[in-house]
């Protein structure tokens, strides 16, 4: 392999990075100039993924390294670097690849846009600070990329700021991501404290390395879980993902972005890239931070499920959608199917990100209408966007042996099935499926089947937003095909390993289950939806239980009650206790220096330097009665020298 490759990775993020100041450069006037940029950069920088790309197959547990000296300080040196494995080479082109087609879907959908430049420039910044996580050896440089991509995501999200909802939604991801980052900030203190050193790989020394991990020893599953918090706010878990369908206030590119394939996808690549750290001491596979990992994932995925049910904005729906799946990933993670997991992140991407771009073709041919009840009959106005869109819905659902889901779905079932932990976490996931065929048949009739409710005409997108959707529709289906041979050597590849293309593991039992669920889900959607009124039919047979969904289970509220009013009471009570109290002790300071001063003037006044004026008056009056007796005459001094030596003469004669 050539060296080139991995010493130089850091111009894929470059490239999004260094187009992101130029755009900014050029004023808000250059529009086509930033578009061009922007595209141009993601272009060149998926040409540089699919390069770093081809070693990773052409060599089975391919790794490749480059770290160099950041800075010194003193005797020690802080060390970061580059990584080139199967994992990153997936995630680079992934992400080059969705960002790119959302990036040219975002040229029609912000046509109209005063901030068309200032867009474009946002985007690239946020694909960049993705692509540098992804790249990271080291995790003090994958901690610095990775609130990049927290700023970036609040740029965004809030990019509409003059809208109030906004603004609230770009500070509540804000905030709560910085949750949990402060907990994946103490995790990499403890880890560095531990292992003395922060890359992933070096030579046998790294963090994930033999040596490290022992020396890291029982104190792993407390690094790991604080780091698990990293990724927990980024990847909207729960009690984290209460930012993640307020991120829906952004343009629907940014959602797309977000929930496709960069900064929900980040949370899951962390805990894959530290996963030896997770996995120190299994037992049967079975540790205490993975099944931290897994029940958090599982009680994520269903009651987002849920949720969606009861949804009526088509952007929050796949919000909640994407928490759903998100959870999916994570208890494959901690079940330790480490491929699955990553192969669903890939697949999601494709189809989610076509979801969030079919929704946002809807929004644009509706005339901005995001309510799916005033939406209905878009299937034969808008042909090619039901077709794209229909495609992704059944990827998401899991429609068997056409579309991606089906597959990582199924691996993914198969894995908690034989989870030595607890089988309730396969059964739990099993209504999830149930569940998101549900939801999604329910948008799809809402959408495109139901008689149609608004009064404005509906047309559909340009071909620079359909071309995007199509190529994301081919990439969705294609994934399937590729994955139905390739599944067990794309798992042994991932996992670093050799293997040879087979059918052995593909056809399971479950991928049987998993369609009946699929079916089950779909079936209950059109026979409760087939004929929509004004009410949801949910809502008529179910009110309260809708309501309670509708209401995303009032954990907002909850929130609002008992954490902001705990925060917003301590903050008061801070600000009482700095005016009353420690004001009080600072003043109270403050005359007791005064008083201090006065005794100390008084004394110093009429003890000390009237003693010392005293001392200094006689002192001076004795020099100058002494001074009278020098004349400065050597004769005059001769004759007293001779006076006296006469007078001790005298004096010793009188005596002896």
């Amino acid at each position: 392999m050539n060296p080139w490759i991995v010493s130089n990775l850091w111009l894929i993020p470059a490239l999004p990075l260094a187009a992101s100041l130029c755009i900014l450069s050029l004023g808000k006037a250059q529009r086509s100039p930033a578009a061009l940029l922007a595209i141009f950069a993601q272009v060149a920088a998926l040409v540089l993924a699919i390069v770093a790309f081809l070693p990773t197959l052409a060599t089975p547990g391919f790794r490749a390294v480059h770290n160099f000296t950041w800075f010194t300080f003193g005797e020690n040196a802080v060390r970061i670097g580059f990584l080139l494995d199967p994992l990153t080479a997936a995630m680079l082109v992934m992400i080059t690849f969705v960002s790119l087609c959302i990036f040219v879907f975002s040229t029609g959908y912000m046509a109209e846009d005063t901030n068309f430049s200032r867009f474009f420039a946002y985007l690239s910044f946020f694909s960049a600070a993705m692509l540098g996580v992804v790249i990271s050896n080291s995790l003090l440089l994958f901690f610095v990329c990775w609130e990049l991509v927290g700023l970036a995501s609040y740029l965004l999200i809030g990019f509409w700021i003059h809208k109030p909802t906004a603004a609230a939604a770009a500070k509540k991801a804000f905030i709560t991501t910085r949750i949990g980052d402060i907990g994946f900030f103490l995790g990499i203190l403890w880890l560095y404290g531990s292992s003395g050193t922060l890359l992933f790989y070096d030579d046998g020394r790294g963090a994930l390395e033999a040596a490290a991990l022992l020396a890291i020893g029982s104190s792993a599953t407390f690094i790991a879980l604080l780091i698990f918090c990293g990724a927990v706010g980024k990847s909207g878990q729960f009690p984290l993902h209460v930012w993640l369908p307020d991120a829906m206030e952004g343009p629907t590119p940014v959602s797309a972005l977000i929930h496709a394939a960069t900064m929900v996808a980040a949370g899951v690549f962390l805990v894959a890239r530290v996963f030896p750290l997770f996995s120190l001491g299994a037992v049967d596979g079975v540790t205490p931070a993975l099944t931290v990992v897994v029940w958090v994932g599982v009680i994520t995925a269903v009651m987002a499920a849920l949720i969606a049910i009861a949804q009526d904005d088509i952007k929050r729906i796949l919000a909640y959608s994407t928490v759903s799946q998100l959870g999916l990933m994570m208890v494959s993670l901690g079940v330790g199917g480490v491929a699955a997991g990553i192969v669903h992140l890939l697949a999601h991407a494709f189809f989610k990100a076509l979801l969030f771009l079919g929704a946002g073709s809807i929004i644009h041919g509706s005339h901005h209408e995001q309510d799916i009840r005033r939406m209905g009959g878009l299937r034969r106005l808008m042909p090619v966007t039901f077709a794209t869109y229909a495609i992704g819905m059944m990827s998401l659902s899991g429609v068997p042996l056409l579309f991606s889901g089906a597959w990582t779905k199924e691996e993914i079932l198969h894995g908690t099935a034989h989870w030595h932990g607890s089988p309730v976490p396969h059964y739990l996931l099993l209504l999830g499926v149930v569940l998101t065929a549900f939801y999604m048949t329910r948008q799809m009739i809402y959408v495109f089947f139901a008689q149609r409710r608004s009064t404005d005409a509906a047309h559909e997108s340009p071909r620079v937003m359909t071309i995007p959707l199509i190529a994301l529709a081919v990439c969705s289906v294609g994934l399937s095909v590729i994955l139905t041979p390739a599944w067990p050597w794309l798992h042994e590849y991932l996992l670093g390993r050799s293997a040879e293309f087979h059918l052995g593991r593909i056809i399971q039992p479950m991928l049987f289950i998993s369609a009946l669920l699929v079916g089950a889900g779909i079936a209950l959607g059109v026979l409760l939806y087939r004929s929509v009124g004004t009410t949801d039919p949910l809502a008529q047979k179910q009110p309260a239980l809708f309501g309670f969904l509708a209401n995303r289970m009032w954990l907002d509220e909850l929130y609002g009650n008992t954490v902001l009013r705990l925060s917003a009471f301590v903050a008061l009570w801070s600000d009482w206790m700095d005016r009353h109290v420690w004001d009080g002790f600072v003043g109270a300071a403050g005359t007791f220096a005064q008083l201090t001063g006065i005794v100390s003037s008084g004394v110093d006044n009429a003890a000390i330097n009237a003693g010392a004026d005293m001392g200094a008056g006689g002192a001076r009056d004795t020099g100058r009665l002494v001074s009278t007796w020098h004349s400065g005459q050597v004769q005059i001094y001769l004759r007293a020298v001779a006076v006296g030596t006469l007078t001790l003469l005298l004096l010793y004669a009188w005596l002896a």
